[in-house]
């Protein structure tokens, strides 16, 4: 069975898993790219889009209601409090955090909507983040990773696979990590 990935549809699903999860997806369209049967620029575009609309989901759905909302749980504000502390100080490093913050994603920007970060400031930042994100995923997997890959014997298609799972496992302990020092840090 071979799969057609002509057409705006792997791009469409690309875009859509990007708004919901991130790295696995766009891991794998990079290892398509690497192969050469998508189009790299097409891939950053539908990725970097993607999840900006994902991380942006939270931030304006939560904007303006959270804080009143949230005030009738206090446990919840004290338990918040570590992670809202450091994005009242720190508003644009958070924002542009965000995309490289597996684990703390939906947190982030729902701390960043409940200290009312600036709408544009957060939209810009958020954008520039994951069109980073995209374009350093896409690099990494499709073209840096086989190119040292190669060096020991390993290429192609094989070399973007392994670089693609070694990146999600360390995004996967980046994220197991920040959950940890956020827990500690309550």
């Amino acid at each position: 069975m071979t799969w057609a990935l002509d057409g705006p549809l792997p791009y469409l699903g690309i875009l859509v898993a990007a708004m919901l999860e991130g790295e696995v997806t766009y891991v794998a369209a990079s290892a398509l790219v690497a192969h050469g049967h998508l189009n790299a620029i097409g891939v950053i575009v539908a990725g970097a889009t993607g999840a900006a609309t994902g991380d942006q989901f939270y931030f304006y759905a939560l904007r303006g209601r959270l804080s009143r909302w949230v005030s009738r749980f206090p446990n919840a504000v004290r338990r918040a409090q570590p992670l809202i502390g450091r994005v009242r100080k720190h508003q644009a490093a958070m924002v542009l955090l965000i995309r490289f913050a597996p684990g703390l994603r939906i947190a982030l920007a729902t701390a960043c909507a409940y200290v009312e970060v600036n709408a544009l400031k957060f939209s810009v930042l958020n954008f520039i983040a994951a069109l980073v994100w995209a374009v350093v995923l896409l690099v990494a997997v499709a073209w840096a990773g086989p190119a040292y890959l190669s060096s020991i014997g390993l290429s192609g298609w094989k070399a973007a696979l392994i670089t693609g799972v070694v990146i999600l496992i360390v995004f996967r302990l980046i994220g197991r990590f920040e959950w940890r020092a956020m827990s500690s840090s309550r």
